[in-house]
């Protein structure tokens, strides 16, 4: 196995640049998350570190490598794609020692290697069938073992699971994990379900037009958040943003949340924007007020997300234990801690500690 360091990696299409000055390292045995919206450049980072991009600019080392410049076959790496990539004529024995078998191994080898991965995977009772008999779950499976008999420095996933149904891709999120656990190599897994990132990673890399916003461990990303980007996109439902106007040392004048609050975070001078944040499950509902009006709610059984609509027309999201119901056009307060209040600066959006 082997870490992975990225220098100042940069990738142009022509004069457009989509990857801008990317620093990076990821830890021998660590398993990475880059995450972010459509269109981030988590996918072209991946692929640069596979090779299946030419990198433009910067340096990549793999364990003691300069790999920068290599072919992909030369890089140590097996990929997992999103299509899973399957020859439709071959059984899943076949598939999965295909690459061994093409690169001159011995098929005493070659059958060992399968064997090991199909233990890893629970495949044992499918190795004759061909991909057709398979289920979605069952193909990716498959595509993952191929990239076992590899006996990769680093695999690296394309976002994997989002051509499975739900219930298959929590099944698939504990594969993984446990696959991660067992053979405990370097993964770096490329996704845009920041569920899937929360619950699969070490380290989080959260991407944004091509630049990194912050990288850390899951819950501190949730907790600590450098910016309001970051803050919006690790969490679900989504923080509730508030916009507010300083009126004082510690004071904000807040609308959306029906009063001033005080805050515990060193504002910008009386008089400045600035923007609040607060996640769904650090607000309640008071039912003796009526600031806010309930537009709808979701009843899911263990928790509900009610949409409310403040005074002054900002959406707010409030996660309720329990089956809790209002209903629509009701009339209802807030009540919260400001202990649990995030502030963010309201032009640069970076973090108010």
């Amino acid at each position: 196995m082997a870490e992975v360091v990225l220098n100042n990696v940069i990738k142009k299409y022509g004069e457009t640049q989509v990857i801008h000055g990317v620093d990076l390292h990821v830890e021998d045995g660590e398993f990475c998350v880059f995450v972010g919206p459509s269109g981030c450049g988590k996918s072209t980072l991946l692929r640069m570190i596979a090779g299946l991009e030419i990198t433009t600019g910067g340096s990549m080392n793999i364990g003691a490598r300069d790999v920068t410049a290599m072919d992909p076959a030369e890089r140590g790496v097996a990929m997992v794609f999103q299509t899973y990539a399957l020859y439709p004529h071959m059984t899943v024995a076949e598939n999965m020692g295909f690459g061994l078998k093409m690169t001159g191994h011995p098929k005493e080898e070659v059958a060992r290697k399968v064997a090991e991965a199909s233990r890893i995977l629970k495949l044992d009772d499918y190795l004759a069938r061909k991909p057709k008999a398979l289920s979605g779950g069952q193909r990716q499976r498959v595509a993952i073992g191929r990239a076992i008999v590899r006996g990769p420095d680093v695999f690296l996933f394309d976002e994997p699971l989002s051509n499975l149904d739900a219930e298959l891709r929590v099944e698939m999120r504990v594969e993984i994990a446990r696959l991660h656990r067992e053979i405990g190599a370097t993964m770096i897994y490329v996704t845009h379900d920041q569920v899937e990132a929360m619950t699969l990673a070490d380290k989080i890399v959260v991407l944004r037009a091509g630049r990194i916003e912050q990288v850390g461990a899951p819950l501190d990303l949730y907790r600590d958040p450098d910016n309001k980007f970051v803050a919006g996109f690790i969490g679900s439902p989504a923080m509730n943003f508030i916009s507010g106007k300083v009126t004082g040392p510690g004071h904000v004048e807040a609308p959306g949340l029906g009063a001033a609050v005080p805050v515990g975070m060193q504002l910008p001078p009386a008089g400045s924007k600035v923007t609040l944040g607060l996640r769904p499950q650090n607000l309640e509902i008071d039912p003796a007020g009526n600031s806010h009006r309930v537009e709808m709610t979701e009843a899911l059984g263990g928790v509900s997300f009610l949409h409310l609509t403040a005074p002054n027309g900002e959406k707010l999201v409030i996660e309720a234990k329990g089956d809790t119901v209002i209903k629509p056009a009701t009339m209802v307060g807030l009540r919260f801690d400001p202990a649990h209040l995030l502030g963010f600066d309201a032009v640069s959006e970076k973090r108010l500690r």
